[in-house]
């Protein structure tokens, strides 16, 4: 399947047409062999939009398979170009390809994480089903416009859509989304907006895997900014078995899988580049009503499986012949917190041995590191730890110990919390207090006694 790909020459639009977007088809194969059909939208009209084997270069065995100038049946879906960090060159922007699953780049980025468009029982006792993406009408665009339109018709046993997504590239790209679903059964949990990522190891669980490299992932928290504007902080994990998070809110500001460490040295691989993978963060648009932000972390011992999913789950189930209309703006991109922002950020999480370096740990306690950076601790000297409180809590477990102090020399302040495990699953959660306020987002970790 590697060995074919479009002729570049023959893209859709682009400069034939002066515009900013060109579109190259995938072609079918492999993991992806059932047929898409696009169409062109434009003056009022539509057209389909068909390719033949003239429209891709076949190397080496492909050429064998293939006989010349041969209809197609369909595509396995397309990707839209844009100069997004040249001027005068073409880089690919967004890929529509597999199911629903979709991904997008922000100025600079590399491919990453990606989203879907609905997800239906994942992670439940109920068969999980994939809706896919089955036809796409794709605006022509207007000659030096920047934004480009894609309607999409969503098909599953349990339900169809129709989604319409605006595209704007830039720093950071968005795409506003509408979704409109109509149910032919009861679905035991509906995940909207959900994002898919990958994470192997980081600093947390590295001993594990025997690799030169410090950090493998495309995500390395899960972020969400509540209805009253706090934002809360989960770091990723690769658990010994699935695990499963609920954070209940009614419409978040956002949500989404970051990667907050953009820093070379910390992942050591010149070819995947790691620290250029994108951000996602969901923005609802509208009233969401109640329910609960869901992440999903599965176990993996390679980096080719996405292993965490991120999804909003609404209280109220999803009911045959009812109807549901949702909006939300996706952003792809670097997306770092403001680090002179109202709150400071978790900048590293760390966890090992609990009790005392260099000494036998007797009681079994686990010791979980947080480094919070900007925001208002930044510029406060080390003696204003005694201005400041530390709100600490553990679900099934003991906090034994709790220690916040400034590092020398980097501006960052850590929190040291010593725990001891009294059950099997423990949840963590620490924030800073200080003069009359909150000082740090919240961080929040699901501690399984076994890894």
């Amino acid at each position: 399947y590697r060995l074919i790909r479009f002729v570049p020459e023959r893209a859709r639009f682009g400069a034939i047409e002066h515009t900013r977007f060109e579109l190259q088809a995938f072609h079918m194969g492999w993991l992806f062999n059932r047929p898409v059909h696009l169409f062109e939208v434009a003056d009022g009209r539509i057209r389909p939009m068909k390719f033949d084997t003239d429209d891709f270069i076949y190397e080496r065995t492909a050429r064998e398979k293939v006989p010349e100038r041969a209809p197609l049946p369909g595509v396995a879906g397309f990707r839209l170009h844009n100069p997004i960090n040249r001027p005068d060159i073409m880089d690919e922007l967004v890929a529509f390809q597999g199911a629903s699953y979709f991904r997008s780049l922000g100025r600079g980025s590399t491919y990453g994480l990606s989203a879907r468009g609905l997800s239906v029982n994942t992670g439940s006792d109920v068969k999980e089903e994939f809706p896919r993406f089955t036809r796409f009408w794709i605006t022509r665009p207007q000659p030096g416009s920047d934004v480009i339109t894609v309607w999409a018709a969503l098909e599953s046993p349990s339900l169809t859509g129709a989604y319409e997504f605006v595209i704007e590239p830039g720093r950071n790209t968005v795409m506003e989304v509408t979704a409109r679903l109509f149910f032919r059964k009861d679905i035991a949990q509906l995940g909207v907006a959900p994002l898919t990522s990958m994470f192997l190891y980081g600093d947390r669980n590295r001993a594990k895997f025997d690799d030169f490299r410090p950090a493998v992932h495309d995500s390395d928290g899960l972020e969400i900014v509540r209805q009253d504007g706090h934002r809360v902080w989960r770091p990723l994990s690769n658990p010994p078995r699935l695990a499963s998070s609920f954070f209940k809110e009614d419409t978040p500001r956002s949500f989404g899988l970051c990667q907050r460490n953009r820093d070379f040295d910390h992942y050591q691989d010149a070819a995947a580049v790691y620290e250029r993978r994108p951000s996602c963060m969901v923005e609802p648009i509208g009233d969401w009503g109640p329910g609960s932000v869901r992440l999903v972390e599965i176990p993996s011992d390679l980096e080719i499986n996405d292993n965490i999913v991120a999804f909003w789950v609404p209280a109220q189930p999803a009911k045959a012949g009812e109807e549901m209309t949702l909006r939300y703006r996706l952003h792809w991109g670097d997306l770092p917190p403001e680090e002179n922002g109202d709150l400071a950020y978790v900048k590293a999480s760390r966890a090992g041995v609990g009790g005392v370096s260099g000494v036998e740990n007797e009681d079994g306690s686990r010791k979980f590191v947080v480094d919070f950076f900007g925001g208002p601790l930044e510029h406060l000297p080390p003696e204003a730890v005694e201005d400041l409180t530390v709100v600490a809590a553990a679900v099934g477990a003991r906090i034994t110990s709790q220690v916040l102090h400034r590092i020398p020399g980097n501006n960052s302040w850590r929190l040291v919390l010593d725990v001891i495990g009294e059950g099997e699953v423990i949840e963590l959660s620490a924030h800073v207090e200080g003069f009359g306020q909150k000082l740090t987002e919240t961080w929040l970790f699901q501690w399984l006694t076994e890894q």
